[in-house]
């Protein structure tokens, strides 16, 4: 489903682009996987400088592109995720940061329901409208994903105006609340490939304030590489997977993580992160109305670009506007509670003079 393609000016752009850039015949013949290496690279080194979740940006990305189906970029997005974030899961468990019992819980709950996701979808949608039902599904995840970022941003604001939280690595494990959390993000990602490193990092971020940040990083990968199998391999043995999507998203993706990685401390991230919430409310409204869940305006077989782009425009304008506000009421608290408290003394009567 070429959306933008049959939309006009980004098909029309990327090809004289890329047929100056490349050999005569290659793009013609490879289009499809040089679009993905390419988007796959420039996500990977957003992600890289930010440290937030590939999926909510990069499945809408290459559905915009139109470089597939949408089950086959679920399920090649999904395939890409379960090799990189492996290393990570490595990485972390050598360190010893994971909370294990944390991320068993997570992972009783998440693996089944992702496995059992895209059967779901089948069942719900037998015929040809997957892929419009998917549209929706994702464009909801995204707008979550987009949530989640936002008030992300809105805690570290908070936290840097405050003294620094206590921590502690022996938090107590709430095993309900996170068995929750595990199956509802497990069926979210198995449908959608969308949460894995947002919406549940995010949540255990606000049911264990006081868990370390490696703790929570290392958890979150701990319980995701199952995640992401089992959301993969379920979605295979039902939608097939298309290695030509696959491959160049694993290419790029994994360099252009390194990179970013490597150049995160020269830039600044959290005008990025800001960026990136607009482009997930943009992309997940977009998505929406492609599925026919949202109605913006008139028309019925495309997404009304002016509306959108107004929606952008206006979250790009009141950002700093509400980082401001954040920061002056952040500084007035402190400023009252740094004020020195006088206690008045009472006057005792002056004795009578003999």
């Amino acid at each position: 489903m070429d959306f933008l393609a049959s939309d006009g000016w980004l098909a029309h752009w990327r090809l004289h682009v890329l047929t100056a850039l490349l050999p005569h015949g290659l793009w013609a013949s490879h289009h499809a996987e040089i679009t993905t290496a390419i988007a796959a690279l420039f996500v990977g080194i957003v992600v890289g400088i930010t440290g937030m979740g590939g999926g909510a940006l990069m499945t809408p990305a290459l559905i915009f592109l139109g470089v597939g189906n949408v089950s086959s970029i679920v399920t090649a997005d999904l395939t890409a995720a379960a090799i990189y974030k492996t290393g990570g899961a490595a990485v972390h468990w050598r360190c010893g940061s994971p909370n294990l019992r944390l991320a068993a819980l997570l992972i009783c709950s998440s693996v089944p329901m992702a496995f059992l996701g895209p059967h779901l979808v089948r069942w719900i949608t037998p015929g040809a409208n997957i892929d419009t039902f998917l549209l929706g599904c994702i464009g909801i995840a995204t707008l979550l994903a987009a949530t989640t970022y936002a008030w992300r941003l809105c805690a570290q604001l908070r936290r840097s105006g405050k003294s620094p939280r206590h921590t502690s690595s022996n938090c107590i494990v709430r095993p309900l609340p996170t068995l929750l959390v595990g199956a509802l993000g497990g069926l979210l990602v198995g449908v959608t490939s969308v949460g894995s490193g947002s919406l549940i990092m995010i949540t255990l971020l606000l049911l264990y304030p006081a868990l370390p940040a490696v703790q929570l990083v290392g958890t979150d990968l701990m319980q995701a590489v199952p995640l992401v199998l089992s959301a993969a391999v379920s979605n295979i043995l039902v939608n097939g997977l298309d290695w030509r999507i696959a491959v160049p998203l694993t290419l790029g993706s994994v360099p252009g993580c390194m990179f970013g990685a490597k150049i995160a401390p020269l830039m600044r991230g959290s005008y990025i992160r800001r960026g990136i919430v607009v482009v997930l409310v943009m992309s997940g409204l977009a998505l929406l109305e492609k599925a026919g869940w949202l109605v913006l305006g008139a028309g019925d077989d495309h997404a009304h670009p002016k509306t959108i782009a107004l929606i952008g425009i206006l979250m790009l304008c009141l950002a700093p506007f509400l980082s401001m506000l954040v920061r002056r009421s952040l500084a007035l608290v402190h400023r009252r509670k740094t004020r020195p408290h006088v206690t008045p003394q009472l006057v005792q009567p002056s004795r009578a003079r003999k």
